[in-house]
């Protein structure tokens, strides 16, 4: 079963094999990135009933994600459970072929390899395991949890690179907190030198409408106390595990936004640089959230 705390990524690939002296039985399931739970299964119609029990099984295992999934049955070329091939079925492969060349003359004829492949003229003599339904259940479930196991890993390194950025981003947010103050106190500082200059003297009203007016411009506290909070959900989502990928993704959206409103109200040069190599490491975690389920 799942481990709630894991953290998963959607990429993975799993396979297992069970030999007998008749044949080996291969299933291998693979997953990619994807919006959300798509699954295909590859199966022999003769176990074609048993997809909705391996959908079943798969959707407990993965909540998100294209996955295929191939079943194979592999015979063994030196069993001896081939018969005599089907009459019946020979008699209906030739009237079809035959039909086919009266329509493409140029067609080439079938070989007798291509004739023997062909599905269910060979009849097989019941040699199969008999217990074969299970044992494909079985290798189901036990090609899941290896699947689990290489999505965790991959999930693992995953939440360390995005935690990783979420200690940079912090470590440029925190100093921010104290220049606005600094900001304001430099451009009361030259609006009163320079009306000074040009007046002969600084109206106390005037600098004081012209502070507030400029206080308030610039004041990105609101948004760095948003941005503060945000950095810590998504510490809080990626120590919690299981499916963060959306909740993640939106998370950026919202940090994407405080940056560049960070960036719009700056009028220094840290502030504009703080914003860019925010909006730099955002990028980097929302392009690594694609692969987290």
């Amino acid at each position: 079963m799942r481990s709630m705390n894991l953290v998963y990524s959607m990429t993975g690939f799993s396979v297992v094999t069970r030999e007998w002296p008749e044949g080996t039985l291969v299933l291998e399931i693979r997953t990619v990135n994807h919006r959300y739970l798509e699954a295909q299964c590859r199966i022999p119609d003769q176990w074609r009933h048993l997809e909705p029990a391996m959908r079943e099984q798969l959707s407990r295992h993965v909540k998100r994600g294209k996955t295929d999934c191939r079943l194979e049955w592999r015979t063994a070329q030196t069993a001896s459970q081939f018969g005599t091939p089907d009459t019946v079925a020979l008699e209906r492969l030739r009237h079809a072929s035959a039909l086919v060349q009266e329509v493409f003359p140029d067609a080439a004829p079938l070989s007798v390899g291509d004739i023997l492949r062909w599905h269910g003229v060979m009849a097989q003599d019941g040699s199969l395991p008999p217990s074969l339904e299970d044992d494909i259940l079985a290798a189901m479930d036990e090609a899941l949890q290896g699947l689990a196991r290489t999505r965790a890993r991959e999930g693992d390194k995953l939440r360390a690179f995005l935690l990783e950025r979420v200690t940079q981003l912090q470590d440029i947010v925190l100093p921010l907190s104290g220049q606005v103050p600094a900001l304001v106190a430099a451009f009361q500082e030259k609006l009163t030198r320079r009306l000074q200059e040009a007046l002969g003297s600084a109206e106390e009203d005037r600098v004081r409408q012209e502070v507030v007016l400029f206080a308030t411009r610039v004041d990105v506290e609101e948004e760095l106390s948003r941005f503060k909070v945000h950095l810590e959900e998504i510490r809080h989502i990626l120590n919690g595990g299981g499916s963060v990928g959306k909740r993640l993704d939106f998370l950026m959206q919202e940090l994407h936004r405080e940056a560049n409103t960070l960036g719009s109200k700056s009028v220094s040069a840290p502030l504009s640089r703080a914003s860019l190599d925010m909006k730099i490491l955002i990028e980097q975690m929302r392009e690594q959230i694609q692969n987290l389920e």
